[in-house]
């Protein structure tokens, strides 16, 4: 009797079948969390939109150390590992890199004021640790090729942040972090510098098992290639990145001072604005920052005046008889924040919904759909924070706002003043020991520009 064998299913087929997408990936502002709404992070969004790109559901879990996350992949245990993994020629041995999607930079970092080393001649002698399994701990073994005498530790209980707190406190000289998770944790640690890089940009990508047909690989290519060309990518890059450009480290340390002498006295306020209103109260506090410092009693050239800076029309129709009760503005403000971000057509999803209003916050709304109506002139997408960023400063330019209805304004200050918003909230998430970061529904500040002019 002759024996009849049906083609054997492909790794994209049974996992199709199976309806569940599993992901390997690691705690880390730079690849996963848990925010106010849930689990957010660069990693866990593309992630999460592969699995509703293949129409799947997405199980997301992290191992023990970042030694383990390849170990799940070649076991078969995940189908994916999507853990910000540098694409090295070690890894490339045992795991399949799925395509590009980022690169960075292997950085040295010291502590501020302890002497910058210019080599890692200097290093040596010092006490210098990196993370255990890492592409940092493979680079420095290429590395002591050039220099025999440099030595370091290697911690499998310790992550990146950890050993960045580590050197901000002075309890290690040096360590090694990607500039991506450097750009974001000096807002936490603002004593930490970076001495020099240790490497060249080096490419970011998932991993999958090795030796098996790839046509989960190829699925992965076309979905990072439809993300590329309609901007999605860039739009999760730009969210968790974008506002980290610039660091002032004068500013970063008074916020952390102010956060210890200043906010107590009106935290209450500011959570109880939040309460009511649904927003997150660090966020309100980062717009109380930026508006006044937390000085109830500030005064700008212009008039607007108190602790989230009011002016006299948007505290009139508020009730509100003195702009310097520091309360009474919190709430206040709160309560316009949320009708003015009310505004902002709901389509638009988060976090782009809540940026734009905080922009609209700055510079007023009208001057907003001024400038979303730029964006849309210019063939981008209005509806998208990353596009309409770059078309504010436009309205300072004659050619645009001469056939604008609400004409001229100074658009490079929202601009400004939503980065400013969003790495005052990154430091006040950090400072008041929660493991919240800014995410969807983290709401923000709007503004009618008849009612509050910057």
């Amino acid at each position: 009797m002759l024996g009849t064998c049906s083609p054997q299913s492909t790794v994209l087929e049974r996992l199709l079948d199976s309806g569940k997408l599993r992901v390997v990936t690691r705690n880390s502002p730079t690849a996963y969390y848990i925010g106010p709404e849930g689990a957010v992070g660069p990693e866990y969004d593309l992630a999460k939109n592969f699995a509703d790109w293949l129409g799947v559901e997405l199980e997301v879990y992290t191992p023990d150390s970042i030694g383990e996350i390849l170990g799940e992949v070649e076991a078969g245990r995940a189908d994916v590992a999507a853990a910000s993994l540098t694409v090295t020629p070690e890894r490339a041995e045992r795991v399949l890199f799925g395509p590009e999607y980022q690169r960075v930079t292997q950085q040295l970092i010291y502590r501020l004021n302890t002497g910058r080393p210019r080599s890692l001649y200097e290093v040596v002698g010092g006490r210098l640790e990196v993370v255990a399994d890492s592409s940092h701990a493979e680079n420095l073994l290429r590395l002591r090729r050039l220099y025999p005498a440099l030595t370091w530790l290697e911690d499998p209980n310790q992550d990146v942040q950890d050993l960045l707190e580590s050197v901000s406190a002075g309890e290690l000289d040096y360590t090694v972090a990607d500039s991506t998770a450097y750009s974001v944790s000096k807002y936490f640690h603002p004593h930490i510098r970076v001495a020099f890089d240790i490497s060249e940009p080096q490419p970011l990508a998932w991993a999958f098992k090795a030796g098996m047909d790839d046509s989960l690989v190829q699925a992965a290519r076309e979905y990072f290639s439809e993300m590329e060309i309609s901007g999605a990518l860039p739009a999760i890059l730009e969210r968790y990145y974008g506002h980290i450009e610039q660091f002032d480290y004068v500013g970063t340390r008074k916020l952390i001072e102010h956060s210890e002498t200043r906010l107590p006295d009106y935290r209450h306020w500011f959570e109880q604005a939040g309460e009511e209103t649904g927003i997150d109260w660090r966020l309100l506090a980062a717009i109380g920052y930026q508006e006044s410092h937390w000085n109830p009693k500030a005064v700008s050239p212009t008039g607007v005046q108190g602790m989230m800076m009011l002016t006299r029309a948007t505290a009139r129709q508020l009730k509100i008889p003195d702009r310097t009760d520091p309360k009474a503005s919190i709430l206040g403000g709160a309560r316009y924040f949320a009708r003015v971000k009310g505004r902002v057509p709901e389509r638009i999803r988060e976090p782009d919904r809540t940026l734009m209003a905080l922009a609209a916050y700055n510079v007023g709304f009208g001057h907003l759909e001024d400038a979303r109506i730029i964006t849309e002139t210019r063939g981008k997408n209005p509806d998208r924070w990353l596009d309409v960023r770059d078309s504010l400063p436009l309205l300072a330019q004659r050619k645009w706002y001469a056939h604008l209805r609400y004409g001229y304004a100074r658009g490079w200050e929202p601009v400004q003043y939503v980065d400013n918003i969003r790495s005052y909230y990154e430091t006040l998430r950090w400072v008041t020991a929660d493991s919240a970061v800014m995410t969807a529904d983290a709401a923000s500040p709007a503004t009618d520009e008849t009612e509050k002019t910057p």
